[in-house]
Parts: C-alpha cells; structure tokens; sequence
C-alpha cells in the first residue's frame, strides 16, 4: 500500500500508526516489562519537538539495553522515526494525524473498499492499455460459465 500512495502522491508523508509501533516493541518484551516499556515509549510522543523526541528515543533505547530488552531496544532504534512525521505539521493537527492514523479500517469494508480502489487504478493503468477478448485474462481463458 506505502509503495501505491507512494507512486500516486511523491510528496505524500508517512505516518506510521503509533499504536501499531508500540505493539510491535511489545512483542519482543517481557510481559512483566510491558507497562514500564509503554512509559518509555509514551514519553517520546510526549515531547514539545522532533528534535526532542528523537533524543527521548536514543535514551529509551540505551534504557531498554540496560534492561536486557535489546529486540525491543532494536525495534525503537529502527522505526522510531516514521512515528514522528506529525512533528512535521502544525502542533494544532498533531492529535488529528496520531488518532486519525488507528482505526483506518473499522471493518472489513473499509479494507475491502482500499483493495478494490487499487484494482481499479491498476486495471485503469498497466491493464487497461491491453486488449483482451471478452473472455479472456492475459493468464488464459475464463470461459461463459
């Protein structure tokens, strides 16, 4: 989907939903860890700045590899980053970008009506430049029935 928007909106910026990073650290810490690792993590989006929140992260990440903690430690360090493009906006939108993000699928509509408005764009680009007979893919025939 990143490569999709990618190609469609260059200038487009990334959000990764913080939610889903804090998950995925969590999936790599000790269960009686957790709750002091959410903290950590809550206190890098807490920051006034970019640059503040990155200083809070290469802190927590030196924390975490004093706990032992280092898949975690590593998690932060390598994708930290893409949860803080909010920081690139006005402080006014930052909650809007942060909530917005979580919850983009409320149902599994929503996900289907993302596949079927990428299918289109693709059959209206790379395959709608082929002619195909009626009943025919470019993989073979589909037949009448």
């Amino acid at each position: 989907m990143l490569e999709a928007v990618s190609e469609v909106f260059p200038e487009a910026k990334y959000q990764r939903c913080i939610v889903h990073f804090y998950r995925n650290v969590f999936s790599v810490t000790l269960r009686s860890k957790v709750k002091l690792v959410a903290k950590m993590l809550k206190a890098i989006h807490a920051q006034e700045s970019k640059k503040a929140s990155r200083e809070k992260a290469k802190a927590v990440v030196v924390r975490l590899r004093e706990m032992k903690l280092n898949e975690a430690a590593k998690k932060v360090e390598d994708c930290v980053e893409e949860t803080l493009t909010y920081y690139d906006f006005p402080s006014e939108h930052w909650i809007c970008i942060c909530t917005c993000v979580v919850g983009s699928f409320p149902d599994g509509n929503s996900a289907l009506m993302l596949v079927c408005a990428r299918l289109r764009h693709v059959a209206g680009t790379q395959w709608g430049n082929k002619k195909v007979h009626e009943y025919e893919t470019p993989g073979g025939c589909l037949g009448r029935g």
